[in-house]
Parts: structure tokens; sequence; C-alpha cells
């Protein structure tokens, strides 16, 4: 139930009802790789799936990039698909004690050079659990491998979690 609900947030109720989700994600939502900062699963009933990972960013970067948290887009996507980034984030601590933190850039994007972006934005994390959603248009045809979901973490020393992060195709 809780999938369906979450499905009907992300894609709208005419694609549930006509599509079957698990043909509409690209990636595998479950394995994030985490890269210049340490990474810790837990348990916690409050997300999609139950479990979590915590991201601990040391200290903040000389980029954004620095610290982040990718995951492989492993099938095709076709010029003028609807691309769409979901995920959960909930703000542990950041640097200064704020009770909000900024995530600069959660996109997908070219997995190597250009690491040209396909569709992008910024979201804030708080407290609380949240929902997130960044869509867009693929521009052109990519092969399965040619791109990568990225949440950027280099931007503050910070404590982030995320739950599953998923990238739907609807189609167009």
């Amino acid at each position: 139930m809780r999938l369906i609900l979450l499905t009907t947030l992300l894609l709208g109720a005419a694609a549930v009802a006509q599509d079957n989700l698990a043909d509409k994600i690209v990636n595998d939502p479950g394995a994030p790789n985490v890269n210049g900062a340490k990474a810790k699963l837990f348990d916690d009933p409050a997300v999609q799936g139950g479990k979590a990972v915590r991201v601990i960013v040391a200290r903040k970067g000389k980029n954004d990039w620095d610290s982040n948290v990718e995951s492989a887009i492993n099938k095709p996507i076709a010029a003028g698909d609807r691309l769409v980034l979901a995920f959960q984030a909930k703000l542990e601590s950041v640097d200064g004690g704020a009770t909000t933190a900024t995530l600069p850039y959660n996109a997908v994007q070219m997995s190597s050079a250009p690491y040209s972006t396909v569709i992008s934005g910024s979201v804030s994390a708080g407290p609380n659990w949240e929902f997130h959603k960044i869509e867009g248009k693929a521009d052109r045809n990519y092969a399965p491998g040619e791109l990568k979901a990225t949440i950027q973490l280099g931007n503050a020393k910070q404590t982030v979690d995320f739950g599953p992060i998923a990238v739907f195709d609807p189609g167009q």
C-alpha cells in the first residue's frame, strides 16, 4: 500500500493504474554508492522500505561534488522520456546547528565526462523524513550505464539520512 501511495505521489494516478511500477524504475534504489563520506545502514520504520543510509560528511568540500550519493541508471533512456528522481531525506545534523540544510544538486547526469546534466534541482532537508522529486525530460537517447543519479553533499559538514533513491522513467 505504501508503494502505491508513493507511486501515486510521484507519477500520478493514471501511471499507477496503467503500468507496473517496477518496470518504470531504471536504477537500483536500495544500493546507492557513497563517495567522500562515511555511510551507515540502519533500520527506520518511518522510511519507505524500513531501511535508511546515514551519510556523514566530515567537512565541507572544495566542491559540492566532493561528497555525494550516486546510483547508476542501468536501463536505456529514450529522448523525450519524462524522468523522475525521487528520494526521502532527513537532516540529522549540519555544521552550525541549523534545522534545515540545502542539498544543492540532485540530478540525473552523465556518468562520465563531461558529466552533463539531464535534469536537476535543489531541495532542503529538515529534521523529519520528506519526499523529494526532481523531474524533467531526457534530451536524447542514453544507453544503460551512461547516466547516474547523484545527490551532492559537499557543501557543508553535515549528516543526512536517505531512504531509497529511485529514478523512474514512465515514458513520454
